[in-house]
């Protein structure tokens, strides 16, 4: 693991309205004046877990070496869910313990998952219904001075994953499924482009078109620009995944796409 730098993510469910980020800010900077933070985003659905796991899969790998990562989506708190310090190759995650990294821990190398159960990293609270602040932006500190993952707590592995439902051939079929809407109201699927080649292999042949919903989608596009407006269409986006669009439109609305929908490459 590359050694610890003083820079700190945070993604949550918090909105921008009130005193929790702010609060988390000011526990860190408290502890290390000169951490860096960096807000990924406070506007994840509340209490989605899929959602944000999703969201951090997608860009955390795009930070520096050491980058501590903290991820307060956590409908649990209060309760006996555990709260984890994960370590991999390259980055550091603290998170409640409810499948939110279940995408970090299915890419990344070199993975040791840690229970916080060390009191010392814990601020002292009238309530148990704030963990962002009172254990996880604590520990982020703690670790971006250079504290050992080790001194945190024990060594665990049943840690919680979310359902992993990858696509996959039935019958003449490639079946996905949609696992995000963005701002922009493009329905973002699980199919990248060589399990689109899996599906020639299988099958022999090439696609006729693309199915969600009651909408056909022929032709894979290659970038917004090329869509009718008004029209679903499809394409590959930057992350390598099938994703349906409305040129300078909203899919979703279009489309009545909706998260775990089903979409098929026939």
């Amino acid at each position: 693991m590359a050694s610890a730098i003083s820079l700190v993510t945070l993604l949550s469910d918090f909105g921008e309205r009130d005193y929790f980020v702010p609060s988390m800010k000011g526990v860190m900077l408290g502890i290390n004046p000169q951490v860096r933070i960096v807000d990924l985003t406070h506007g994840i659905v509340p209490h989605s877990i899929e959602q944000a796991s999703f969201v951090l899969g997608s860009c955390y790998q795009f930070f520096p070496d050491g980058t501590i990562h903290v991820i307060v989506i956590d409908p649990g708190v209060g309760s006996d869910r555990r709260a984890l310090l994960v370590s991999t190759s390259r980055h550091f995650f603290l998170a409640p313990d409810n499948g939110v990294l279940s995408h970090v821990l299915r890419e990344e190398a070199g993975v040791e998952v840690r229970a916080i159960e060390n009191k010392q990293y814990r601020l002292d609270s009238a309530g148990t219904t704030f963990d962002g602040r009172d254990v996880f932006a604590p520990c982020a500190a703690w670790l971006s001075k250079g504290q050992s993952p080790g001194s945190f707590g024990r060594l665990i592995y049943d840690q919680v994953m979310l359902p992993d439902h990858p696509p996959k051939m039935e019958g003449d079929a490639l079946v996905g499924r949609l696992v995000y809407i963005d701002q922009f109201g493009n329905g973002i699927s699980n199919i990248t482009k060589a399990d689109l080649d899996t599906f020639r292999t299988v099958t022999k042949r090439s696609y006729t078109g693309i199915h969600v919903g009651e909408h056909f989608m022929k032709d894979i596009k290659s970038h917004y620009g090329e869509g009718a407006r008004g029209v679903p269409e499809v394409l590959f986006n930057s992350n390598g995944y099938l994703e349906v669009f409305v040129k300078q439109g909203r899919a979703a609305d279009r489309c009545g796409l909706q998260i775990g929908q089903p979409i098929q490459v026939r």
